[in-house]
Formats: structure tokens, C-alpha cells, sequence
């Protein structure tokens, strides 16, 4: 039969237009425009063709947006002193580094320098901690989207068997404390778990974030499973996810493709958070 299709572009742009008609209220109300500043330092492809979605995005809801783009030859101490500005500017709700940055630049002193109140990406050590006790928190853009999908599909992790193959920052640790305080039962694999298939093969929810093409193949995934694949990866010309998607869309109950699943869902997100940054 086949697995049904999580439409990612379906659900963000539904985002979308609930989040430019909470904006308009906000102004009519005479409440300030949400304001999002983004930072883009060097030349990478990747970081600038995401950074230019973000801004596009923006304007479609109504999101006042800057961008702030620096050479790759800027220093530690100027970065961290445009950081200070965007803290202190009342027009500015959110703040996002791209990531990563260049060599020679601190990842972790940047991130710790937004204000936790502005840090629209949730990796704010302050806002990781708020997430893992279940206090009000910002979450990580990807893992919120993932659930937001899960919620779109009707499907609820309370008692079921999740599995998060990966344990980044960004999305495997935070969308396993999710699914956590949504009940589910939760795994976190990585590269030394012993017997992976068979970890994976229990997963009533498989959440897939490891950066390698096409690794989870159809023996991998339990009958009906949902299987959310957050992989972005690039070969020949082609762009494909971490799940072989020909082969597991035929076991799977409900699958994300790639591209067009997980990805607008992390930019909705990020809109959304802030627009909850604004309150």
C-alpha cells in the first residue's frame, strides 16, 4: 500500500498564514511587529541560501527583518559587540547566528551571548535547560517542527515506542526531550549503540538525524511506523535524506520526504518563536 506522505510544505505554509494573521492583530492592537535579526558571517553557500529562505519568509508573515552580514575575517570581540547591539535594540525579538561559523571563531561564546529571551533557536544553554526541566522555553526549530508534524498527522507519542537515531544538539537531544514530555517512550541511538537495526526496528515514531545518505533502509523500520527523516544530503545532483525514502516508503505508515518534509517546518518555527519572542 504504501507509506502516506507528511507534506511538509502543506503544514509550514498553514503556519505561515496563521502566524501573518496573528501579526496583524499584534499591529492593529498597536503591539510591536515582531523583529528578527540575522547574522551571516562568510561565504558559505549553504549558510547564505538558508539565510535568504529566512528572510523571504519573514516578509511573507510580516516580520520585521535585518540582516547583518560580516566577512569571514571579523573578529571574535566585533562579533560579540553586534550580538550586544541586537540584545539592546527594542526593535529586535529574535536573534539567529547562522551556523556553522568560520574557523577561528568561538560557536559556543557567540550562542551564549544572545540573550536567552532572544535566542529564537533555542540553543541557548539557559533555554536547553528550561526544555529539559519542561519549563516555558524556546525549542530548537527542527525538533518543534517535527512535532508540529506529528500533531498534523494526528498522531500522539504518549505510550508509544519513539526512536531518535542521532544526538546532536540542534535535533536528536532536544526532540527526544520532546517526545519525553509528550509521554513516549524514547531511545536516543548514535554510532556505538549495539545492533541498530534492531533498536530501530522497535520504533513506533523513528526520528532520523544523522547526515548520512539513504543509511535507513526498509528492514530498519517497523510495519506502519512513522518515520521522520531530517537528513539533508547532497549526491551527484540530487538531494536525499538520511532514509533510503524508494525503500521505506513501503514499510512505513506515515514517512517525511526530502526535500519538502522536515525543512519548511524548521523555518515556520523559527518564525514562530519569534513572534512568541515579541509577547
Amino acid at each position: 500500500m504504501g507509506a502516506q506522505i507528511i507534506d511538509g510544505r502543506q503544514i509550514a505554509q498553514q503556519i505561515r498564514n496563521n502566524l501573518a494573521r496573528q501579526i496583524q492583530v499584534r499591529l492593529e492592537q498597536g503591539r510591536p511587529r515582531p523583529g528578527l535579526a540575522v547574522v551571516l558571517v562568510g561565504e558559505n553557500p549553504a549558510s547564505q541560501l538558508y539565510v535568504r529562505m529566512k528572510q523571504k519568509a519573514c516578509q511573507e508573515v510580516g516580520i520585521y527583518s535585518e540582516e547583518h552580514r560580516l566577512p569571514e575575517t571579523i573578529s571574535q570581540k566585533q562579533l560579540l559587540e553586534l550580538i550586544d547591539q541586537l540584545n539592546s535594540d527594542p526593535k529586535i525579538h529574535g536573534i539567529l547566528v547562522q551556523l556553522p561559523l568560520p574557523e577561528g571563531l568561538n560557536e559556543e561564546e557567540v550562542i551564549m551571548r544572545i540573550h536567552p529571551e532572544k535566542d529564537v533557536d533555542g540553543f541557548h544553554p539557559i533555554n536547553v535547560g528550561r526544555l529539559t526541566i519542561g519549563a516555558k522555553a524556546y525549542p530548537p526549530c527542527t525538533p518543534a517542527g517535527i512535532m508540529k508534524m506529528l500533531d498534523w498527522i494526528k498522531i500522539d507519542p504518549a505510550g508509544k515506542k519513539a526512536v531518535v537515531i542521532g544526538r546532536s544538539n540542534i535535533v536528536g537531544k532536544p526532540i527526544a526531550q520532546l517526545l519525553l514530555q509528550r509521554n513516549a517512550t524514547v531511545t536516543i541511538c548514535h554510532s556505538r549503540t549495539k545492533d541498530l537495526v534492531a533498536e530501530a526496528r522497535q520504533a513506533e515514531i523513528l526520528v532520523v538525524a544523522v547526515g548520512r545518505p539513504q543509511m535507513v533502509k526498509a528492514e530498519w523500520v517497523k510495519t506502519g511506523a512513522v518515520v521522520i527523516d531530517v537528513g539533508i544530503n547532497r549526491v551527484g545532483k540530487k538531494t536525499v535524506g538520511d532514509v533510503d525514502f524508494g525503500q521505506v516508503k513501503e514499510v512505513a505508515g506515515w514517512i517525511t520526504p526530502v526535500p519538502g518534509g522536515v525543512g519548511p517546518m524548521t523555518i515556520a518555527m523559527l518564525l514562530a518563536n519569534t513572534v512568541s519572542a515579541a509577547d
